[in-house]
């Protein structure tokens, strides 16, 4: 609840949900390195170059897509 206006903030945003599916994309892919194929390390670096983007312009394709999905985005008081 926000002290401001007495409302409920969504807990699941665009903002909190995108690092926590790196997160799983990427315990996946080592997974998948130490299992199947070292070639799987490419998927860690594409979750990397997306975490990045996301980082500098404030969107990736997964941020997207769950906004599409309709997922809220986080709002801050300013």
């Amino acid at each position: 609840m926000t002290r401001a206006t007495g409302t409920h903030e969504p807990r699941l945003t665009v903002e909190r949900m995108v690092p926590a599916l790196a997160g799983v994309m990427v315990t996946i892919s080592v997974i998948l390195v130490l299992t199947v194929s070292p070639w799987w390390t490419v998927l860690t670096l594409f979750v990397a170059a997306n975490l990045l983007l996301y980082s500098a312009v404030g969107w990736c394709p997964a941020s997207l897509l769950m906004s599409k999905a309709g997922l809220p985005r986080a709002t801050y008081p300013r």
